[in-house]
């Protein structure tokens, strides 16, 4: 039976957009049908089909679908719930050039408004910002403003100490600073030498959950399960969070470096780079380094530069690996963890950027235990910074950042992100380190550090917040499906009562963080009360 979704079949320009990502269409031989496993092997390759039907005529119609279904041999309902899942691909005629304005909370300071507004572009360090798609043969994205590197202190930094100062687009210059010298010296000690270094370093995780860098490299490469993958999770989504992106712009060949050590190591066959969409001028300069790499026999595993779709989800492992394997970007259960079933079932090497770079450091003897945060919102100097652990949060914020505007009192910090805490003046001595931060009841998470001053409406801070948890909620599990639209609808009520509030909604919003918190299956639902009950509680919105 030939079942078809309605909306007519695909133009010869949607046609031309597939068969230029998968080669021409072969004549099946008459008779002859294939299926289960060797249909299943294309699968992967949606996502990068549907990017390339909106590439080129700026969305995807329901014929271009069902022509690529045919192609992938993906039935076309699955197909459409795919698409239909991530925000960056549209279903519907519009334009050749659309522009999305971001009206996220840095953005919202800056005095950014829209009727549909998009989430954090990761412009943080310059707001307001938009990102505008180009559709056509020459089909491009461009961020605005235009992003650049960051504030960084010369002679202070480490991660940093080659963004800006390095041409990005070479080779030569990368290798001129140092650049693939660690590579060099991890082949010459060998992988488990390598891993004994990771581990005596004690680096963690720089993603948010700070997971100990060298178990996980020895429990991949302990793995008799053949092959192993290597994924690099630049898929930097969390509302003023940007430091990924300053380094895949401003120092792409670490990255390379990063895996292709960390591929050497865990014996990883395969690596995966999955890098939002609202990052094109990341992603080419990382496709370059790739290029320029491999080309130079630097690198001698493939890595794969995947385009993520709009989706903040697809942060959490499990739902990126959904993602790379052409399925909606929901997660999975755990147990099973990555290191035993990962992408495509098999043992899986997950670190983000930031982790990556820190690599190079341990393997040369040179790890120093520095952060990166997303300095953001209402201070003067806004930007990447990278410090020692421990650090105080005053000093990041008056001696690095610059403090406030002239005449303008501090009134929170929302640390860690919309999935954070708010942070009180009264506690601007923390100590920012894993444990410094864990006294105050709060996380450093992906690094972000949003800066409120007393002109900033939290109100419609906390607002925000809610609105993007329950936008961005992949819908799988009813505590977090429920909860954040819940969560969202009493807030409203509750900041519109002329009042204030009930003791009543207050309970109920505690009664629904709770469920999320001992329900949802990933961290999304687990944290997307966090700062509206910090809000609430710590800075007393509704009291002010």
């Amino acid at each position: 039976m030939d079942i078809r979704t309605t909306g007519g079949p695909a133009t010869a320009e949607e046609m031309a957009a597939v068969d230029g990502l998968l080669g021409p269409p072969e004549p099946a031989p008459r008779h002859v049908a294939y299926g289960g496993r060797i249909a299943r092997t294309q699968r992967h390759l949606l996502l990068p089909v549907l990017h390339a039907i909106q590439d080129r005529v700026g969305w995807v119609s329901r014929g271009a679908l069902e022509y690529a279904c045919r192609r992938l041999s993906v039935p076309p309902a699955e197909a459409y719930g795919v698409v239909s899942f991530y925000a960056r691909f549209a279903l519907e005629p519009r334009g050749t050039e659309t522009v999305h304005v971001c009206d996220d909370i840095v953005c919202m300071l800056a005095g950014a408004k829209a009727e549909h507004g998009a989430p954090c572009l990761g412009l943080c360090d310059r707001a307001p910002a938009t990102l505008v798609e180009r559709a056509g043969p020459s089909a491009d994205m461009v961020q605005t403003p235009p992003s650049g590197p960051s504030p960084v202190r010369q002679g202070q930094s480490k991660l940093l100490r080659r963004v800006g100062v390095v041409d990005p687009d070479s080779l030569e210059s990368y290798r001129e600073h140092g650049g693939f010298v660690a590579l060099k010296k991890a082949s010459d000690m060998g992988p488990q030498a390598v891993i004994n270094k990771l581990i005596e370093s004690k680096l963690l995780g720089r993603g948010g959950a700070a997971f100990p860098t060298g178990r996980k490299w020895q429990s991949v490469a302990d793995s008799s399960v053949r092959p192993h993958y290597l994924v690099c999770n630049a898929d930097e989504s969390e509302p003023g969070t940007f430091k990924d992106r300053v380094l895949m712009e401003g120092d792409p060949f670490a990255i390379v470096e990063g895996m292709a050590i960390a591929a050497h190591a865990a014996a990883c066959e395969k690596g995966y780079i999955y890098i939002r969409a609202e990052y094109p001028l990341a992603r080419r300069r990382i496709e370059n380094a790739i290029a320029q790499a491999r080309a130079a026999g630097l690198v001698g595993f493939e890595i794969e530069v995947r385009r993520g779709a709009g989706a903040y989800i697809c942060g959490e492992e499990t739902a990126l690996f959904n993602s790379i394997e052409g399925k909606r970007g929901e997660p999975r259960n755990k147990p099973p963890f990555p290191v035993q079933s990962g992408l495509f079932g098999k043992p899986t090497l997950v670190n983000n950027v930031e982790t990556l770079v820190n690599v190079l450091d341990v393997v040369n003897g040179d790890f120093g235990d520095t952060r990166l945060f997303c300095v953001s919102g209402q201070v003067l100097q806004p930007g990447v910074y990278e410090v020692p652990m421990g650090t105080s949060l005053r000093s990041l914020l008056m001696e690095h950042a610059g403090g406030l505007l002239p005449g303008r009192t501090l009134q929170a910090v929302l640390l860690g992100g919309a999935a954070g805490s708010f942070v009180t003046p009264a506690q601007l001595d923390v100590a920012l380190s894993f444990d410094g931060v864990r006294e105050i009841g709060a996380t450093l998470g992906s690094g972000a550090v949003i800066v409120f001053d007393n002109t900033a409406d939290m109100r419609q801070v906390l607002l925000r917040i809610a609105r993007f948890f329950r936008d961005e909620s992949c819908g799988q599990c009813v505590p977090c499906r429920v909860g954040t639209k819940r969560q969202e609808e009493i807030l409203e009520r509750m900041l519109a009562a002329p009042d204030g509030h009930g003791r009543g909604d207050m309970m109920l919003l505690s009664d629904i963080a709770q469920a999320m918190r001992d329900a949802s299956i990933c961290g999304l639902g687990q944290t997307a009360a966090n700062a509206i009950a910090s809000g609430l509680t710590q800075l007393r919105v509704l009291n002010g």
